[in-house]
């Protein structure tokens, strides 16, 4: 803090002394310019000059400088940073020069004092060549210090756009002291911008010539600056710039940015591979959802995870009248608490720390706040780990669920929203199993209590914990090997706000007992997103970063599937949302069912997996469990 403190102190005062020293110079310039106003109209012979027209410009020395500076100090010349000078800047100068213009006619008219008339038009254009001088040297020194201290090190840049984010990035990047970009060539598809100029750097073409311009000037950092273009485009513009070899992929974010005035070199971002997946986000109607959970209390489980707390963001912004969160792990909780604190500081929020395995703390929850809306993303979600501590899954994820479903029967909680996985469909692993048993017990209580209970399922969240495009990243950071499990692999995709975005709608629109689902557009290959990634990186797949195929883990799929042949599709008002018709089941013979499993979950039983696929009919059970089951 002290270090801080001292280098804000060390700025402040470097501002102050530049400012006092732009004060010194302007005063030696304005009597520098009386002076070569006097030289060049005696033919530059000092000696020629009249005597009475020094003493007259001596006499008025002091007044005239005084005037000046505060006419230049009116004028905002000592506070602007100059190097972000424009022609408004400029302006001012002019205005400056001719106040002082004014004020000397002024002052030789009223004393009386001889001169000619020629004088105030040659100091004018002296003071306002000297006053430019001082002011945007600046830029010029920049770029020449630049390109002296960057030498061969610099970052041969193109940038595709020649539009006005072009113009901002460009000038960021001369003036900025973190980037060392040369910009060597612009694209853009408009055919009347070809072979024009921008800042001095040529418009070389359309989208075709990318490869072409990149390989014959060395580029290594392509910044695709097209805010206003849609995701459709972007992709296609990005595809194109993979083929550029050892290239760093930049992309600037949205136009809105760019009309506030806050596109900066420190807003472009490494293009993500979210930026290559095949298809647009999806839109979400907001107003309901604000509706919706409007002065409402509202408890989200497991609300410092991943997909929890973007849920408690969404939630708070839309004006809920109490937030409660509620999660087992303290450190997760503690962040997603600190940043609504700052965000929304008028927020009534509660955040506690508990398990939903524990019926008393769920049902000491219920009864002190009486929430009206549940959303219940606590669960173990990692696929290999489940598979070694069936129980545990079964433990947390089932009767997790179980008791925090009855309690919000008991209470009179208005809507239960439970976050499921495709991975619930005909599950190959524990935790799809699990997941599947949650989606029962929600039709379970769907039938038998006032309780609105929904579940939403859909794929893989990128960005969440435990994904796989951090895993990618880390594994490229430390020089690879990225590791996939089989060339085939495919998963659903999404980001983690239309997740919850999805799970929003879902509450909004549920009548009760629904699943919902999300068309997430064509499954993508795990190998290519990891081949993205790699060259997105600017790296080459297979020379400098190895992919290497691991083979499946226990309970993976090569796909997941988003619904069972059983269960058909009906359509909702969001196209790209869509209801899964529930399965019916004999509802007795499960909560007997759960009883028993209740019973072997809490006894660590060795069995476990055999007891669900009992309960389960549609969980492919393993060949080497059933084996190992038997064995055991």
């Amino acid at each position: 803090m002290k270090e801080l403190k001292r280098k804000w102190k060390e700025k402040i005062d470097l501002s102050v002394t530049y400012k006092y020293f732009l004060v010194v110079l302007d005063a030696v310039f304005i009597n520098l310019s009386s002076f070569l106003a006097l030289w060049l109209r005696f033919n530059m012979h000092i000696s020629e000059i009249e005597s009475w027209y020094m003493e007259s410009v001596l006499d008025v020395a002091v007044w005239n400088t005084i005037i000046t500076l505060a006419i230049f100090a009116v004028l905002k010349l000592y506070s602007s940073l100059w190097r972000f000078a424009s022609i408004k800047e400029l302006v001012y100068v002019i205005e400056g020069c001719a106040g002082s213009v004014l004020v000397n006619i002024f002052l030789y008219f009223f004393t009386y004092k001889p001169i000619y008339r020629s004088y105030f038009i040659l100091y004018g254009a002296g003071l306002f060549i000297l006053t430019c001088i001082s002011r945007f040297s600046y830029r010029l020194v920049r770029l020449l210090y630049r390109s002296h201290i960057h030498g061969g090190h610099v970052r041969n840049t193109m940038i595709i756009g020649a539009g006005e984010a072009c113009n901002v990035v460009m000038k960021e990047l001369e003036l900025s002291t973190e980037l060392d970009s040369r910009i060597c060539a612009i694209i853009d598809d408009n055919p009347r911008k070809y072979g024009t100029y921008i800042h001095g750097v040529k418009v070389m073409g359309g989208r075709d010539q990318i490869v072409p311009v990149a390989n014959k000037y060395g580029v290594n950092e392509i910044i695709v600056a097209i805010p206003s273009a849609d995701k459709r485009e972007q992709r296609k513009i990005l595809k194109i710039c993979q083929q550029v070899p050892r290239c760093e992929l930049k992309i600037l974010p949205g136009v809105y940015q760019l009309v506030n005035g806050e596109v900066s070199v420190s807003k472009l971002r490494n293009v993500e591979i979210e930026d290559l997946l095949g298809r647009d986000p999806i839109q979400i109607t907001t107003e309901k959802i604000g509706r919706y959970v409007s002065d409402k209390v509202v408890l989200v489980t497991g609300g410092g995870g991943s997909i929890g707390s973007e849920l408690c963001r969404q939630i708070a912004a839309n004006g809920v009248r109490q937030l409660i969160i509620f999660d087992i792990y303290e450190n997760n909780a503690y962040d997603i608490q600190q940043e609504l604190k700052r965000t929304y500081p008028n927020l009534d929020l509660v955040v506690l720390i508990g398990s939903v395995r524990n019926g008393r703390k769920v049902n000491s929850v219920f009864e002190k706040y009486q929430p009206d809306i549940v959303y219940h993303a606590a669960a173990h979600k990692h696929v290999p780990l489940m598979e070694d501590s069936p129980n545990e899954a079964i433990k947390n994820n089932v009767f997790g669920t179980y008791k925090v479903a009855l309690a919000a029967d008991k209470y009179g909680t208005s809507k239960f929203v439970l976050i499921s996985t495709d991975k619930a469909v005909n599950p190959t692993n524990i935790m799809g199993a699990s997941k599947r048993m949650c989606e029962m017990i929600i039709q379970l209580f769907s039938s038998r209590s006032k309780t609105e209970y929904v579940a939403v399922r859909f794929g893989n969240v990128l960005g969440s914990n435990g994904s796989v495009i951090p895993l990618f990243k880390k594994q490229i950071e430390e020089g690879g090997p990225v590791t996939v499990t089989h060339p085939d692999i495919i998963r659903y995709f999404m980001t983690i706000p239309e997740a919850v975005s999805l799970v929003l709608q879902a509450g909004a629109s549920a009548k009760g007992g629904e699943i919902f689902v999300l068309d997430m557009g064509q499954p993508v290959k795990i190998a290519d997103l990891a081949k993205n990634l790699i060259r997105l990186s600017g790296y080459k797949e297979g020379v400098e970063i190895e992919i290497k195929y691991t083979g499946l883990r226990p309970g993976e799929k090569l796909y997941e599937e988003l619904l069972m042949d059983e269960e058909g599709l009906q359509n909702t008002e969001n196209e790209l949302i869509h209801i899964g018709k529930p399965i019916d089941f004999d509802e007795d013979e499960f909560l007997k069912d759960l009883e028993e499993l209740y019973q072997a979950a809490y006894a660590e039983t060795d069995h476990m997996k055999t007891i669900i696929n009992k309960i389960v009919p549609t969980y492919h059970l393993r060949q080497a469990d059933v084996i190992r089951d038997q064995k055991i």
